[in-house]
């Protein structure tokens, strides 16, 4: 039985420093937490120092807790220290199942039984993930879209041995943490959100392999088309919008035979060497060779504008 309320928690141990255990950890911070992350080596330090910073940019234009404070993070390479006030564990290490069993059979040995302990991983299962932990039914899989600290989709599924508690604790925590928590209805390789990016990613691939757009004409169609829609609404509340009176009925019964025409391809392109280097190419070519750090603050700052957006539209919408 878990003991701590979720809208008690103060203390989050964040393990992993790379993008999405320090987007984790840069969340946690501006919703006004105390954070200590652990990194397995020192040297991860100043990477993570550099992306706190950025974030911190984005996040004090959206709006910090009042408690908000990056004077409130702390980092540590002993698991032993990092865990051992943790109300709360967002684990984000490599998706390598070897490693995430090793460190879960850690952690169940060393944290508090009532501590949930939630996973970053973004294919992995929690089944197998608690495989060797001495107390797998407060494990959760908790797989954030990143940057973490600016979109707020989390996608939540148990394994086979976590406790239906566990689940229901961690998404209140999260909506109480500023987050939109999925709770998904079974273990699905790749969850929701990520298995419907690689559709289009796939058609992606097929479309620049066999010669019918290139790498820019691709994102242009993306970017002027469907997304600025997708960021306010689904696909399938899209559709039922674009049947007009008729709605999703009139979608289905105008377009749906053409549902099996042979334009959809469920296999994956060979990732050949050509392939490889033609996406490549026309990534750099069509970014004008920009870095990483500028290409990611032209991100961030769309996704401020958005989340602002998408504020205003949830006021106006509440009674």
């Amino acid at each position: 039985m878990l003991s701590q309320n979720p809208e008690g928690v103060r203390r989050i141990c964040c393990i992993g420093a790379g993008p999405i255990g320090g987007g984790w950890a840069a969340h946690y911070l501006a919703q006004g937490y105390l954070v200590t992350s652990y990194l397995h080596d020192a040297s991860e330090h100043e990477a993570l120092m550099r992306l706190l910073d950025t974030a911190w940019a984005s996040l004090t234009e959206i709006g910090l807790a009042k408690d908000a404070s990056l004077d409130n993070f702390n980092w540590t390479t002993d698991l032993a220290e990092a865990t051992a006030d943790a109300e709360f564990i967002q684990e984000s290490i490599p998706e390598v199942l070897e490693l995430k069993q090793s460190l879960y059979q850690q952690l169940g040995d060393i944290v508090d039984p009532q501590v949930v302990i939630a996973s970053s991983t973004s294919g992995l299962s929690m089944t197998d993930i608690q495989a060797k932990c001495a107390t797998p039914e407060r494990t959760v899989v908790a797989h954030p879209f990143n940057p973490p600290y600016l979109l707020p989709l989390v996608e939540m599924i148990g394994g086979e041995k976590t406790s239906r508690d566990a689940v229901e604790w961690t998404e209140r925590f999260y909506k109480v943490a500023g987050k939109s928590p999925l709770v998904m209805k079974k273990e699905v390789p790749g969850f929701i959100a990520t298995r419907l990016q690689e559709a289009i990613w796939r058609e992606a691939l097929h479309m620049v392999q066999n010669g019918e757009a290139t790498v820019q004409q691709i994102d242009q169609a993306v970017v002027n088309g469907p997304g600025p829609r997708w960021a306010l609404m689904g696909p399938c509340e899209i559709f039922h919008v674009g049947g007009g009176e008729g709605g999703m009925a009139y979608c289905l019964d105008q377009f749906g035979p053409a549902l099996k025409l042979p334009w959809t391809r469920l296999i994956a392109p060979e990732l050949t060497d050509e392939l490889r280097n033609t996406m490549v190419d026309g990534c750099v070519e069509m970014t004008g060779g920009q870095d990483f750090a500028t290409l990611s603050r032209k991100m961030n700052d769309g996704l401020v504008e958005i989340a602002k957006i998408k504020r205003k539209q949830k006021s106006y919408e509440e009674p």
